[in-house]
């Protein structure tokens, strides 16, 4: 497990560090390839993640007892709306940053930190679901790999597009070290399973709000057809393993 999950993760810090010199993904009409990875890592959500829930949902019945949280027992999907709403807050606030500076094409500093952070939690989750996720086997770990490997292409352009020489600087090294940290914390020790049930599903909801973001504007042109191809090829695959 040690040896298959470091491979990985070496292989999303080598796709953040130079997804940069993709330079064929700066094109429109959009890339087919960013169209067609963004059908697979909706395939991922709705095939794994959304059904993961479901099983962390029967879990967790009476683990919450009296507490404040505890109709989360019977309602967890709404952390997964919640994870897209805090992703969807977070693109108005940048669109409105970018917007008061004017002539200047980057969000102020205070958004770009905590636009980063945000997916510094993103990324340390994805590390640390590498190694407790629960994978029938070493092809649902391989295509957990693919998933969100290529999830990382579409927000890295994302975020480079927003915040520009700001996160080649600092984003790109800042979220491939929470990478590298949450799969650490997940060889080191194990957090508890209410808490992981929760950052599930907010990771299903913000990589569906990403996904969409990228997709559904008009001027990106993205091609549909890619999307689907994407989209069908992933599911027939993880459906077979």
């Amino acid at each position: 497990m040690f040896w298959n999950t470091l491979l990985y993760i070496i292989g999303f810090v080598l796709i953040h560090l130079f997804s940069k010199n993709m330079k064929f993904l700066d094109v429109v009409p959009r890339s087919r390839f960013l169209s067609g990875v963004g059908g697979i890592s909706v395939a991922y959500v709705f095939l794994h993640l959304l059904p993961e829930l479901g099983h962390f949902q029967q879990d967790l019945e009476g683990e919450l007892g009296e507490s404040a949280w505890g109709f989360i027992e019977s309602h967890i999907y709404l952390m997964a709306m919640m994870g897209l709403a805090i992703f969807y807050g977070l693109e108005v606030m940048v669109k409105k940053s970018k917007k008061k500076r004017g002539r200047k094409p980057q969000a102020g500093a205070g958004v770009f930190w905590l636009h980063i952070g945000t997916f510094i939690l993103y990324n340390s989750l994805i590390g640390y679901l590498l190694v407790h996720d629960q994978f029938e086997n070493r092809w649902g770990m391989f295509f957990y790999f693919v998933a969100m490997g290529l999830h990382f292409i579409t927000i890295d352009k994302s975020l480079r597009s927003t915040h520009e020489k700001d996160y080649d600087k600092y984003g790109r090294w800042l979220l491939t070290t929470a990478i590298i940290i949450g799969w650490l914390v997940g060889i080191l020790t194990e957090v508890r399973e209410v808490v992981v049930s929760f950052l599930v599903a907010l990771l299903a909801g913000g990589v569906i709000l990403n996904v969409m973001k990228e997709e559904l504007p008009e001027e990106r042109e993205s091609s549909f057809l890619s999307f689907a191809i994407g989209m069908l090829a992933y599911s027939v695959l993880w459906l077979l393993i």
